[in-house]
């Protein structure tokens, strides 16, 4: 895997980003190997090696260079790292499929926010009214535990009608799945997921290919959703403490936009189909 990301690294790195000029031509894109290899001050035969896994533990200095060289940035650099040292202990197993009881009750007393629980594998855990109402009324299709949003993202038939920048959604996506698990290469549950996915989505395929590395922590996502219209939703993700493995997800409007009022009528409606009072 080392030598996969090496390559696909290399391949989306233009000369121009490491101000390099750009002289004869390429019969491929990105940077040439022995370009590679000099801007990290290794000989060309080493990094070849390391790109044919013929030579699988580089130095941290060598990994420290070649992150520079690509341009890496944390959550891609500590994945590299995490290849080249595959002896490293994993991290620690997923959490079971259980959400705390508090963090339940926390998250239906959100009438204004829509949240959900998900695992490593992007397998929705728990999920709150507001959001299965998001999602039910959007795609729509439910939302509920068990379904995987790699899943609905790359094999849903409304998705990239859902998602309107799906393009970035899916590399967004993609990349943190891949940062997710940055200590745990081997996870067989990562395996399972990735043959599958691989098997039934071209799309995937292919963005999986890139080795984009990057944990999705907080940022905007445009929808535009079957019953609410165009949304600008603030997207935020939060590790569960005590529960390794587990996030929450949180979806709120883009303060002063439309979302704001369209948000609100959907709670409207989800309290009125659910009038009980939180705890």
């Amino acid at each position: 895997m080392l030598g996969e990301f090496l390559r696909a690294r290399r391949e989306v790195t233009s000369p121009a980003q490491v101000e390099l000029l750009d002289v004869g031509l390429r019969r491929t894109p990105g940077l040439r190997r022995e370009e590679v290899a000099m801007l990290a001050g290794v000989s060309t035969d080493y990094y070849i090696r390391l790109e044919q896994g013929r030579e699988r533990h580089p130095s941290d200095q060598v990994i420290g260079a070649l992150a520079e060289v690509f341009g890496l940035g944390p959550d891609a650099t500590a994945y590299l790292y995490a290849l080249a040292h595959s002896d490293l202990p994993p991290l620690p197993p997923a959490a079971r499929p259980q959400v705390s009881p508090s963090l339940l009750r926390l998250m239906r007393s959100w009438d204004w926010t829509p949240a959900f629980v998900m695992n490593r594998t992007m397998e929705v855990l728990a999920i709150n009214p507001l959001a299965a109402a998001f999602y039910g009324r959007g795609l729509p299709t439910e939302l509920e535990p068990g379904d995987n949003m790699l899943r609905v993202l790359f094999l849903h038939p409304a998705a990239r009608e859902f998602y309107r920048d799906w393009e970035v959604q899916a590399r967004s996506r993609v990349a943190h799945l891949r940062a997710t698990f940055a200590g745990d290469l081997d996870d067989p549950g990562l395996a399972t997921l990735v043959e599958e996915m691989s098997d039934l989505s071209d799309d995937f395929r292919r963005v999986w290919a890139r080795h984009d590395v990057g944990a999705e922590r907080s940022h905007t996502k445009r929808f535009r959703h079957a019953y609410l219209g165009e949304l600008t939703i603030n997207c935020d993700m939060f590790s569960v403490s005590g529960a390794p493995g587990q996030q929450l997800v949180t979806l709120q409007p883009v303060p002063g936009s439309p979302s704001v009022s369209a948000l609100a009528a959907l709670r409207t409606e989800v309290r009125e189909d659910d009038p009980s009072p939180g705890p």
